[in-house]
């Protein structure tokens, strides 16, 4: 058995230059198949609530699911870091996000907790840090804001947004945030921010300059109804089985194969 990643693990990753392979998972049969597949994160996403529940946002998912997952995750987890999802409005103000992140972690099996945002969250990463939780943070397109961002679409393509988003991204640093999600960010704002930040960078759909990438597992397996992000790629239509499939984008990650330039954005 492959030995257990910790955020030392990660950071020791982009010291060296090695890239971070990261998939959703929502049940514990997928998380054993993505640790045979040498996944080093995976990823409880609040995704669930449209790959799952069949919402056409996040914004309704609940802790109550949250936790629910995330214990299903553990269950089948031996191995891969687990970083569970803060659910929409979960972490209003600082004692709310302080019981509820507890939670994630007492009873959902998370070893790190992500939220959403940047300078308006930074008292609250700051909070969590100092109780012991690990945070992950997500900046870019962030779903939960998805109404307010006017729909799924690319951010920081003018040059306030840009300026924003890499001043974001060093206060959540500076806040003791232990890793970042960039999603839909131009190629050159998340290579930008990847190497302004000491912490580690997972993209989705911005572009190959990141220290890791993390896809939706049924986007990645193509099975995702409707159509797909233009950033995701269908490794089970060339691999052939599942297990193949995950193996498969666990190596095009690792050897910088995937993204390539018609997942990434200019």
């Amino acid at each position: 058995m492959n030995a257990a990643v910790t955020l030392t693990t990660l950071k020791r990753f982009k010291q060296k230059g090695e890239r971070i392979a990261c998939v959703t998972s929502y049940d514990a049969s997928f998380t054993r198949l993505l640790e045979d597949a040498g996944v080093d994160i995976v990823l409880v996403g609040d995704s669930l609530g449209n790959v799952v529940q069949g919402h056409d946002s996040t914004l309704p998912v609940t802790m109550a699911d949250m936790i629910y997952h995330g214990a299903c995750v553990a269950r089948g987890g031996k191995t891969a870091l687990r970083i569970v999802d803060m659910p929409f409005m979960s972490y209003a103000s600082v004692p709310q996000a302080l019981g509820n992140a507890a939670r994630l972690m007492r009873r959902g099996g998370a070893h790190m907790v992500k939220l959403e945002g940047g300078r308006n969250v930074v008292d609250t990463v700051r909070a969590l840090v100092d109780h012991g939780i690990p945070v992950c943070a997500h900046l870019g397109l962030t779903p939960q804001s998805v109404h307010q961002l006017g729909g799924y679409r690319v951010q920081g393509r003018d040059h306030a947004d840009a300026v924003r988003l890499l001043e974001d991204a060093r206060l959540l640093e500076d806040a003791g945030a232990s890793a970042l999600v960039l999603e839909c960010l131009p190629t050159e704002l998340a290579k930008q921010i990847t190497a302004t930040v000491s912490m580690p960078t997972i993209g989705i759909g911005a572009g190959p300059h990141c220290d890791g990438q993390v896809l939706v597992v049924y986007d990645l397996l193509g099975i995702t109804p409707g159509k797909r992000p233009v950033f995701s790629h269908n490794f089970l239509e060339e691999a052939g089985d599942i297990p193949a499939a995950l193996a498969a984008y666990v190596k095009a990650v690792k050897d910088g194969s995937f993204p390539r330039a018609e997942h990434s954005f200019d």
